[in-house]
């Protein structure tokens, strides 16, 4: 117990930088953000707690899930995953006073931004050094809409999660990489990308070991996918039908069509269309830039478990067919897409890492509250 404080205590004062340095780029798009909703006549604290998705994990927090599938469009409940929202509850409950519980998911998802960066700093420096992980932090801290992980949504909980859980699978520590990944597959639908990932290394690290080794690496796989298949069993099983959560999914136009979807809208933004929407354009260049960066880390020779969590998470998310305007959202989570650029700005002289840096602030801070309080879709 001694030596695993030690561990995290080193751990922490080595990510202590970067953790700083994520603070302040943070701070700055949430100053941003919140002047220029004082001008609009908004407040801040409903745009980052109440907001779009943020009220529906807030009505589950309340009042549960949906007891029957329905019929109407984009209104089923059962679509959101359960740990964020039970969380959420429980904080509420157990904070001395009346604690709203908006308050309690936006602390909740901007302690676990933290946790996140904590991770990711862990995983880069694991991989690259002190200098790549610090830098690899600040580059999610400065993602395009980095203002989600201040918001109540899931997308701080559920990089967390998958940060930690990378980080164990990159230690050979596949038990707690199982447990995490079964959490994450409670948190989001995109955890499938984790588990899978999980299950992968666990099953070709399981054969290259003996003994307690070997029956550890073997339990993270087992339990890895089963937060996700907890939660889709018992959608089935409470609407009556075996495709439950994929027929809520429906409900919510959101099916998988292997791209079609996506490449279409891709060539209506980027060809067709004589005057694009902005945010329409940001979303479309950071999927494109996405694919690119995989590609990238596949010539890096990452780790087997880092490339099988992007790849799966890609396909997820650039297969789907449902609402386009959140898919950067969704790709969050895909924090070693970002590792290709971390190593070489590690390289770069100061003056060019400095461009870099103050750019990717500025455009991720006006990118992101142009987001919130002037395009009327969902971030």
């Amino acid at each position: 117990m001694r030596r695993r404080a030690h561990r995290v205590a080193r751990s922490l004062r080595s990510a202590a930088p970067a953790l700083v340095a994520y603070l302040l780029v943070r701070l700055v798009g949430l100053a941003f953000l919140a002047r220029l909703a004082h001008a609009k006549g908004h407040g801040v604290w409903p745009t980052l707690a109440t907001s779009w998705d943020s009220g529906w994990y807030l009505g589950i927090a309340e009042h549960g899930y949906a007891a029957e599938l329905g019929t109407r469009v984009n209104a089923n409940n059962l679509a959101f995953f359960p740990l964020y929202p039970l969380l959420v509850r429980a904080a509420s409950a157990a904070a001395p006073g009346a604690v709203p519980r908006a308050s309690a998911g936006l602390l909740i998802a901007v302690g676990c931004s933290f946790v996140a960066a904590w991770g990711i700093h862990a995983v880069g420096e694991r991989l690259h050094g002190r200098r790549v992980g610090t830098l690899l932090t600040v580059l999610w801290g400065v993602l395009p809409v980095a203002v989600v992980q201040w918001m109540g949504y899931t997308e701080s909980l559920f990089t967390a999660l998958c940060a930690w859980s990378l980080y164990a699978a990159l230690t050979g520590r596949w038990l707690s990489a199982g447990v995490l990944a079964c959490l994450a597959g409670l948190t989001r639908p995109t955890g499938i990308a984790l588990a899978a990932a999980i299950v992968l290394g666990a099953l070709l690290a399981a054969r290259r070991v003996r003994g307690r080794a070997r029956t550890r690496a073997v339990a993270g796989a087992v339990l890895a996918p089963l937060g996700w298949l907890g939660f889709v069993g018992w959608v089935g099983a409470r609407v009556g039908r075996v495709d439950g959560y994929f027929a809520v999914q429906r409900l919510w136009k959101n099916e998988w069509d292997g791209g079609r979807a996506t490449l279409l809208e891709l060539r209506q933004q980027l060809v067709y269309e004589t005057r694009p929407q902005l945010f329409s354009l940001a979303v479309s260049a950071c999927l494109v830039l996405a694919v690119v960066s995989y590609v990238l880390t596949l010539t890096d020779r990452q780790p087997l478990v880092l490339l099988v969590f992007t790849g799966v998470l890609l396909v997820v998310v650039l297969g789907s067919a449902g609402v386009y305007f959140p898919r950067a959202r969704f790709l969050l989570p895909a924090f070693p897409l970002l590792l290709p650029l971390a190593v070489t700005l590690a390289r770069a002289r100061r003056a060019p890492l400095v461009v870099v840096l103050v750019s990717a602030v500025l455009l991720s801070t006006w990118l992101s509250a142009y987001m919130l309080l002037v395009w009327p879709g969902p971030p």
